[in-house]
């Protein structure tokens, strides 16, 4: 048993979906769980779509639907011929679930509107892939992964019910792998117990693949991605990026804890329980072996580099001058988890906690509102988080050259600085 996770770039465009069937043809007779997101930037546009209709844009919300309509049945139409109208039928059924939400008003929290609208982008994604496979002769299953996956209700960040899910994968998937080679699900979304749907945090489809990987007891997981393998920074920024030939499970756990974006953050640890490898390959060069992580050790890594930008700091001053340790920070964390936000660096001196977050201006302002009443608050946008694996002099004085340091930690293995541009 094998599962495989097709990113959104790998069906960015009808010539990348033909390329996801070449691939699939190179494991004949194979059991495969293949996990799919949504196409290319879809993501993004429905989220444009539950930002319209949540700041009560019903027309432009609706509009910009139907934009992500028409992208994808323009998909479909190049795709499919004998049983395009059977296919078309399953898009509309996701259309209209979304086109219903969007003539309502919205009368629940945000998160709640952006799980319902957004989770569409994996449902379309993979009924288009499954019919495309289907019709090229390759045999596949559909399955709606929020009939398996239980979640709380804890929208854009949900936590999957594990001894639930477990059930739904014994009953309903494994004997499926009974009469199918090939079953095709979703990543990211999962649903309540009220059948509400959520989504397991950005880029969860990596996640959901690796859940599916744990309950199935495959024998590895590999994510198809648009890069030879594992690199040691983003190839889009750096362009003398290396490729890693092997990673252990820790030092992938330690660079999304950083907020690489090649592997989710809670990707890792199912695997880990039942020393699953997982191989990053390139689906653009298949033939390439790409990157296998596993609980083998790896010395001698380049400098690993991840760069969060976007980021706010916020600097919490005590009103009375008092000493900040004790209450002031426990009540501090404790907002933290009232509002679901987690810090990405934090320092503090005897009257001030220094605290660099994204900025996500919902969840910020609430914080800086309610911390209000027991501190003096300031905030900065606009920065950059930067943090360096492995670090040494040289890249740590290329990577700050023309920056202003605001604030910096370091371990033995580890830096991370916080710098703004000259201009700010």
């Amino acid at each position: 048993m094998k599962v495989f996770k097709f990113g959104g770039a790998s069906i960015s465009t009808i010539e990348r979906i033909q390329n996801v069937a070449a691939i699939m043809q190179s494991f004949p007779k194979q059991k495969i769980l293949i996990i799919i997101s949504a196409m290319g930037k879809t993501t993004n546009a429905l989220e444009k779509v539950a930002e319209a209709f949540y700041a009560g844009k019903k027309e432009e919300a609706l509009q910009l639907f139907h934009q992500v309509k028409e992208n994808h049945l323009n998909t479909l139409k190049y795709l499919i011929s004998v049983n395009w109208q059977q296919a078309e039928n399953q898009l509309k059924d996701f259309f209209t679930e979304v086109e219903w939400l969007l003539h309502d008003k919205p009368v629940r929290e945000y998160d709640y509107y952006y799980d319902q609208i957004v989770c569409c982008g994996e449902l379309l994604s993979t009924a288009i892939v499954s019919n495309y496979l289907n019709e090229t002769g390759i045999k596949n299953t559909w399955l709606d992964v929020r009939d398996i996956f239980r979640t709380d209700d804890n929208f854009r960040d949900a936590a999957i019910d594990w001894n639930f899910t477990q059930q739904k994968v014994t009953e309903d998937i494994l004997p499926l792998f009974e009469t199918n080679d090939i079953i095709i699900t979703q990543g990211f979304i999962g649903a309540t117990d009220e059948n509400e749907s959520t989504t397991l945090g950005r880029e969860g489809s990596d996640y959901s693949a690796a859940v599916f990987a744990n309950l199935l007891d495959a024998e590895d997981q590999t994510i198809w991605k648009d890069v030879e393998g594992v690199m040691n920074a983003d190839p889009k920024q750096f362009a003398d990026a290396k490729f890693i030939e092997q990673l252990s499970y820790a030092e992938v756990i330690e660079m999304a804890f950083y907020g690489a974006q090649v592997i989710h953050p809670k990707t890792i640890k199912p695997l880990q329980n039942k020393s699953i490898p997982l191989h990053v390959r390139c689906f653009l060069k298949p033939i390439l072996p790409g990157t296998i992580i596993s609980n083998k050790p790896v010395h001698n890594l380049p400098p690993i580099i991840v760069v969060k930008e976007n980021q706010a700091l916020i600097q919490f001053t005590s009103k009375d001058f008092s000493f900040v340790e004790g209450k002031p920070i426990d009540f501090l964390h404790g907002l933290f988890d009232e509002i679901k936000i987690q810090p990405n660096l934090t320092q503090n001196t005897a009257i001030t906690i220094f605290c660099c977050l994204d900025d996500r201006t919902d969840k910020i302002e609430k914080l800086a509102i309610a911390a209000g009443e027991l501190f003096d608050v300031q905030i900065q946008k606009g920065l950059t988080l930067l943090t360096v694996r492995h670090y040494n002099k040289e890249i740590v004085e290329e990577l700050t050259a023309n920056k202003i340091e605001l604030l910096s930690q370091k371990t033995k293995d580890t830096m991370q600085i916080l710098v703004a541009s000259p201009a700010q």
